[in-house]
């Protein structure tokens, strides 16, 4: 029997996705493993590879096709022991009567449930998982009986498991609601389609991409259903400005170079630890509070913006943070980034600073609560005891959710923060 792949789900929130390139063509051989097409999501490009194997007969999605729905047919395969391919007929085509003798002529297999079933008394359940998912899993200790997956007849694949190894660990730990009672789904509201402008200036049209699509959908969420409040601080950076001179001196002969943003993102992720308060998510009924500081940091790519994860920052050193922020930026620049790579994270850092920008207040990202919005250094005069002395000064904005941060709390954050970036040896210590 034929052997369809279907349009996979590269992350949680994926509905369908624009088939960007394929790499394969009707007659190649295809292994499990190999790249068989380059899939656009909302957030990346990313490279999908086959689970199945066998000889490609039919390409049924276009390059360059918005939209795909996850789970549409995109690919056909040749089956074991099949001689060639099936009489196809088109949709709302009339097949003629050698099509009906033909498709009489085929054996008929049942359908299959989509998840494995229940093993009868004495056979073993057995997971189907490709080969590059178990060794995801076995890398990144995801147990593969949690995984649900996205593949043909329900098969685990490699984005399955980096998906389940990104979920937070507090959010995997609840417990799962019993399944409801099955009712008749109700249509969807149709989204109000936004206002169109007419005008007779002179312009061209540009097609939004997946990624645009995306940010404006959840900026305006954001904004609509995230009440904000907004801390702004004034930071002295001189003697993070000294330390980071002498780092970089020391760190010259292993060929890395550390920035302020750096040490701002070691002091946010330091800072929310002192303050767990504010390393959380607000969730209904529940506040989860998060054990670790994943630092999401905003990054310009030529499709949108997107917020690659340091994760663990808290833990780690500064060039630690400098060399895995320069290797996750340029994956972000060239639209190479995994799903567990910009997934998740506990807080955001935003920082316009190279732009020259002062002060700014940025939008959270929700699920989480809270997002740093930096501003440029620039010499400004300051009282030192009883005098005026000049200095290179920074501002700081902390946006928090409301709902789940309190004032007091915030500017516990952002006072720790400062006192960090003011006194950096701390970030080294």
């Amino acid at each position: 029997m034929p052997i369809d792949v279907t349009m996979p789900a590269l992350s949680p929130t994926m509905e369908a996705g624009t088939l960007a390139k394929w790499h394969v063509k009707p007659g190649d051989t295809l292994k499990s493993g190999d790249i068989m097409a380059e899939i656009e999501t909302d957030k990346a490009t990313m490279e999908v590879e086959a689970v199945d194997e066998g000889t490609v007969t039919e390409l049924l999605v276009a390059e360059g096709t918005e939209n795909v729905p996850v789970g549409a047919v995109i690919l056909r395969l040749q089956g074991e022991g099949e001689a060639e391919k099936p009489t196809r007929v088109d949709a709302g085509e009339t097949p003629t009567p050698e099509q009906n003798e033909s498709a009489r002529a085929e054996p008929v297999e049942a359908p299959q449930p989509a998840r494995n079933p229940s093993p009868a008394r004495g056979e073993v359940t057995r997971t189907i998982a490709s080969p590059l998912a178990r060794r995801i899993a076995e890398q990144q200790g995801v147990d593969l009986a949690s995984v649900t997956g996205t593949g043909p007849n329900g098969r685990i694949v490699k984005a399955d498991v980096e998906s389940a190894a990104s979920k937070p660990a507090a959010a995997a730990e609840q417990p799962k609601a019993a399944p409801a009672a099955p009712a008749k789904a109700a249509a969807p509201a149709p989204r109000p389609e936004p206002t169109k402008p007419t005008t007779d200036i002179p312009h061209t049209v540009e097609k939004l991409g997946n990624v645009r699509k995306v940010i404006a959908r959840r900026l305006t969420e954001a904004k609509q259903t995230v009440p904000h409040i907004y801390l702004t601080l004034d930071v002295e950076l001189d003697a993070l400005l000294k330390l980071r001179a002498d780092l970089n001196k020391a760190l010259e002969p292993r060929g890395i170079k550390i920035s302020v943003n750096d040490l701002v993102i070691k002091a946010l992720a330091a800072g929310l630890r002192q303050v767990p308060k504010c390393n959380v998510s607000f969730a209904g009924d529940n506040l989860l509070v998060y054990e670790r500081a994943d630092i999401s940091v905003a990054v310009a790519a030529p499709s949108g913006l997107i917020t690659p994860i340091i994760v663990g920052a808290d833990t780690k050193s500064v060039s630690q943070i400098a060399t895995e922020m320069k290797a996750l930026a340029e994956k972000a620049r060239a639209g190479k980034l995994q799903p567990h790579e910009y997934q998740g994270g506990t807080a955001s850092l935003s920082n316009l600073g190279m732009f020259g920008i002062k002060q700014f207040d940025a939008v959270i990202n929700p699920p989480q609560a809270m997002i740093l919005a930096v501003g440029a250094g620039e010499k400004r005069a300051v009282v030192k005891g009883d005098a005026l002395a000049i200095a290179t000064v920074m501002t700081i904005t902390g946006s928090f959710d409301h709902r789940a941060i309190d004032g007091a709390d915030g500017a516990e954050l952002m006072s720790a923060v400062k006192a960090l970036i003011e006194n950096p040896l701390g970030l080294v210590a």
